[in-house]
């Protein structure tokens, strides 16, 4: 079933990079007394992830935190290595927490899977966007396969 608005996260674990190495943060830890934006992509260093989704992000998180926003983060099915390596290269900095769903645990738990394996990429998650206030999803924007507009930086500004 696919996580809906009104549902609470499910809890799960996530990999994320620091100065300290890789650490392990629970949606616990990252949605409990918080706001949060959540942007989730097929895979690091696709095209349109690459050109287009993280990029609007970043651009407009200051606008995004003035609404009220804690975190914007960054979700995929990939390692934390890769994800880490990834927002380096696109000069993410402290703008968007880049989060590491390496087994797809997280996605699997949101019912938001895509399956890539026609692409050579495994089992990945979907596109989508969503906006969570202490744990609970106020709004949920799934990309249809192959669309990049709902989930954008432009489209969640307008829903906050």
């Amino acid at each position: 079933m696919t996580i809906k608005a009104g549902t609470k996260i499910p809890a799960s674990s996530l990999k994320t990079m620091s100065a300290e190495g890789m650490q392990t943060i629970t949606t616990d830890e990252l949605f409990k007394g918080k706001k949060v934006v959540l942007f989730a992509l097929p895979g690091a260093f696709t095209p349109t992830c690459s050109a287009k989704h993280l990029p609007s992000f970043v651009q407009l998180a200051d606008k995004i935190r003035a609404k009220g926003v804690d975190t914007i983060a960054c979700l995929s099915v990939n390692d934390a290595f890769v994800m880490d390596a990834w927002g380096k290269n696109q000069n993410v900095g402290d703008k968007v927490t880049m989060l590491a769903d390496g087994n797809g645990d997280f996605t699997k738990a949101v019912g938001l899977t895509m399956d890539g394996t026609g692409y050579g990429m495994g089992v990945r998650s979907q596109r989508y966007a969503m906006v969570v206030d202490n744990g609970v999803v106020k709004t949920l924007n799934i990309e249809a396969p192959g669309a990049y507009e709902v989930s954008s930086a432009e489209a969640i500004l307008k829903t906050l």
